[in-house]
């Protein structure tokens, strides 16, 4: 007796793995970009700590919020498109098949089995086969705003933490090196994580997240010691 095996895919993921990823790497890039930019122009630790934690609330709210609606019109647009599917169904119902079975007989079917395949998925369900085969929609890549922005918020908020504790742990003699291996470490935890999770090569995520991060802090910093120098 034959039992149905469930074979998960990585691209099964991608809806809350992106958001994840992002907000993560937004969280942790952008708060210890800033705290290093402030901490370069000799600023008090407790004022770091007051910095970092703003930037942490507010950059959740604001990844939540942007993806949320980022996520909703898209969402718009593929209902739209549902509906627009459903009226040439409903309407064209004819010529909605025959669109259905070309697609199939591109796909490698002979004319007679595509014509067969689309009578039979029409049948069982028409909306689900053109939203699925024409449309290239379905329940695993169907956009979710709610699950996007909690992703995203939450993420922002688990990268952002690991800089913030940084400044409240380190004295300010080690400050600027403790934030640049922290960051730096954190960063290449995220790109080997999200690799793993997405069912790809550890090394170049590493690599090219880690680059990114060298970039913004490094502009940070110089622009906080420019402004030391200024205000000195």
């Amino acid at each position: 007796m034959y039992s149905v095996h469930h074979e998960p895919h990585f691209s099964n993921r991608n809806n809350w793995l992106r958001a994840t990823v992002l907000g993560a790497n937004d969280g942790l890039i952008s708060t210890a970009s800033l705290l290093m930019g402030v901490a370069a122009a000799g600023t008090q630790s407790q004022t770091l700590i007051m910095a970092g934690m703003a930037s942490l609330i507010a950059g959740a709210i604001s990844m939540a919020a942007g993806e949320y609606v980022s996520v909703s019109s898209q969402s718009d647009t593929e209902q739209a498109d549902l509906l627009k599917e459903q009226h040439e169904l409903t309407h064209n119902p004819e010529r909605e098949l025959m669109e259905l079975t070309e697609i199939y007989k591109r796909r490698g079917l002979d004319a007679k089995l595509a014509k067969e395949v689309a009578i039979a998925l029409t049948e069982h369900n028409a909306l689900e086969a053109h939203a699925r085969d024409e449309i290239r929609l379905n329940d695993d890549t169907a956009a979710n705003p709610l699950q996007a922005a909690i992703a995203s918020g939450l993420s922002f908020i688990a990268g952002a933490v690991l800089p913030v504790l940084c400044v409240y742990l380190a004295s300010h003699e080690v400050l600027i090196g403790a934030l640049w291996a922290t960051t730096l470490i954190g960063l290449a935890a995220l790109g080997y994580l999200s690799a793993r999770l997405g069912g790809a090569k550890p090394l170049p995520a590493v690599i090219r997240i880690i680059i990114w991060g060298v970039i913004a802090l490094a502009a940070t910093q110089l622009i906080g010691q420019l402004f030391d120098v200024t205000m000195a």
